[in-house]
């Protein structure tokens, strides 16, 4: 399982998941939840406390990974896979143009 924290501006607002069957989730934090209800990381995905699951990784973190020669590099650098989007969500989107960051999660064993 592989997870990462997403930021909004300054503000820690959910940890995005995949889980190890292959599934997407996103879940805002319930601090970012009652203290910024009225903003959100994207149009699709408002606030909210349920989370947000799909079989594939959602369509605006997607869009937060590089495309073209930037891919070519970030996948030849990392030695990660173009189709793993997980793992180049985690890799490349740290530092992000725009208001929204993914940080990894990396857990330890035991």
């Amino acid at each position: 399982m592989r997870k990462g924290r997403v930021y909004y501006k300054e503000h820690f607002a959910g940890i995005i998941t995949e889980t190890n069957d292959g599934e997407f989730v996103f879940q805002y934090d319930l601090n970012f939840v009652n203290e910024h209800p009225k903003e959100f990381i994207t149009f699709t995905m408002p606030v909210t406390k349920h989370p947000y699951t799909e079989k594939r990784l959602f369509p605006f973190f997607d869009g937060l990974i590089p495309e073209g020669w930037l891919l070519e590099i970030a996948s030849k650098n990392w030695k990660i896979n173009k189709n793993d989007r997980m793992g180049l969500l985690l890799a490349c989107c740290q530092n992000c143009i725009g208001a929204v960051r993914v940080v990894p999660i990396h857990e330890e064993n035991g």
